[in-house]
């Protein structure tokens, strides 16, 4: 079904619109060379507490009960070459790749100006905490690279086909069981669709090639855990959300749910994701042990009494983190300050922990990464590339603030244009942005990695709202189409 849309990604345009600008020629060799002192300064990768879980997943497939393994599969296919150096190099890869395709399509699909969709990518290929993340065994980079390249193909001029539409769904769905915050980005496109009057077959395709890993995926987890289901800890998320403001003194929960009250005043309790896992939590959180059913189901339960019992609570929570965390110029040590340490290039070594914590699913934190990797994975300091990067990642990266005046800049290209296709085109990549950054502050908690995903769909929908060029501009660009012309018939 993919092939003939595969067949006609030639890579000559591409290699066009980038030779043709020289300040993302000098962006694109900075970025690389970013990537490769990242690589020197800090071999073979840097570590999270997720980063166990999805080797893992890895070292023997099974669905996680905490979160989707479809990271873990990742690292499952790049398991035989038994080097975390290839997992990162494979991840530095993919963003310099995503930026280079994003670039070509700004320019030649979007008749964005050259030097508006050079700095439009910028920020993919300079952040320093973007190419640290990408350094992190984590999901992030590969939900980046799958998100981004549907929306770009999804939005490309030309109808709006059923082999499109397939590949998108594809994508998609690869995306959701990689982090479930890409379901509902499945929405965002349908919507897409219908406001390009695209035919019906184009909606099915979308939903059934979207459906598709989502329905394996479910299935996969019924035949480990008995039901139907990405996770087991969706009522346990919303439990954290909710534990920064939920008052049992004052509001009366019913008597099944009482020891789900979170300890302490509202005032003196830690970050809602962390209440998750702290010792002696409500939520009864012990290493390599999953949550079980009644625990997840009786979490959320409590959860939804603690919104209707104090919404005002909760959207003032929830708006805290958006508007406020969010769009801060200055980053603050949350949730905590170790988790948000791992996001800095780090002065010490950290691989494994210092302790052998168990995991679910068996093992410890020492094995699966000697399974893996066939050694300890400690990570190695390597001045002077480690120091230059620690004082480079101080200077340059996006401030919360600066991400939020390029939403605004995006919004008001998108309620200031004309009707018309660019219009759709800015929504759908402005809308995916906000999507990204709202999810976690109203389903869980704020972090500051959930940020940078959105970062490229902002720019890029404000380089499609004010960086158009009226006509072509040098070699390898195209003329930029009417903006009231319409998009053929779906049928292609």
């Amino acid at each position: 079904m993919l092939s003939p849309v595969l067949g006609r990604l030639r890579f000559g345009p591409v290699r066009a619109a980038v030779a043709g600008n020289r300040s993302f020629s000098v962006l694109l060799l900075a970025g690389i060379v970013l990537r490769v002192f990242v690589v020197l300064g800090f071999p073979p990768a840097l570590w999270f507490n997720d980063s166990f879980d999805f080797l893992r997943i890895a070292d023997g497939p099974f669905p996680h009960p905490l979160r989707p393994s479809g990271y873990g599969l990742f690292l499952w296919g790049l398991k035989p070459f038994h080097s975390l150096a290839l997992v990162t190099a494979v991840q530095h890869a993919a963003i310099v790749g995503i930026a280079v395709v994003g670039y070509a399509a700004l320019v030649r699909n979007f008749g964005v100006r050259r030097w508006v969709a050079a700095l439009a990518v910028a920020p993919l290929l300079l952040d320093a905490y973007q190419a640290e993340l990408e350094h992190l065994v984590l999901s992030d980079t590969v939900f980046t690279v799958l998100i981004l390249g549907a929306m770009l193909l999804l939005a490309r001029p030309g109808g709006a086909g059923w082999r499109r539409a397939g590949l998108v769904g594809a994508l998609l769905g690869v995306a959701a069981v990689t982090r479930t915050v890409g379901v509902p980005l499945f929405v965002i496109a349908l919507l897409y669709l219908l406001l390009r009057r695209a035919r019906w077959t184009s909606f099915a395709a979308l939903a059934a090639a979207f459906v598709l890993p989502l329905g394996g995926y479910a299935v996969w987890f019924h035949s480990d855990y008995g039901r139907f289901g990405m996770t087991g800890v969706d009522g346990i998320f919303l439990w954290g959300r909710t534990s920064t403001f939920a008052d049992c003194d004052r509001h009366r929960p019913p008597a099944d749910l009482a020891h789900l009250c979170p300890y302490g005043s509202p005032d003196e309790r830690p970050a809602a994701s962390h209440q998750i896992w702290v010792e002696n939590s409500p939520t009864g959180w012990t290493n390599g042990k999953p949550f079980d059913e009644k625990t997840n189901e009786q979490a959320q339960e409590f959860a939804l009494w603690a919104i209707r019992t104090q919404p005002l609570d909760y959207v003032k929570a929830v708006s805290y983190d958006f508007f406020v965390r969010t769009f801060s110029w200055k980053r603050h040590r949350y949730p905590t300050v170790g988790t948000e340490a791992r996001y800095h290039f780090p002065t010490r070594p950290w691989a494994q922990g210092e302790k052998p914590l168990p995991l679910i699913g068996g093992g410890d934190r020492v094995s699966v990464v000697r399974e893996y990797g066939h050694g300890s994975g400690r990570t190695h300091i390597v001045d002077p590339f480690a120091g230059w990067l620690r004082v480079y990642q101080k200077q340059v990266f996006v401030r919360g603030t600066m991400l939020g005046a390029v939403l605004l800049a995006g919004l008001a290209g998108l309620l200031l244009r004309r009707r018309g296709r660019r219009r759709r085109e800015i929504a759908l990549l402005w809308v995916t942005s906000v999507t990204l950054l709202a999810i976690p502050p109203v389903t869980v908690d704020f972090d500051y990695r959930y940020m940078l995903p959105a970062v490229p769909f902002a720019c890029f929908a404000a380089a499609l709202a004010w960086g158009r060029r009226k006509a072509a501009d040098g070699p390898g660009a195209t003329r930029a189409e009417p903006e009231e012309a319409e998009v053929q018939p779906a049928g292609a």
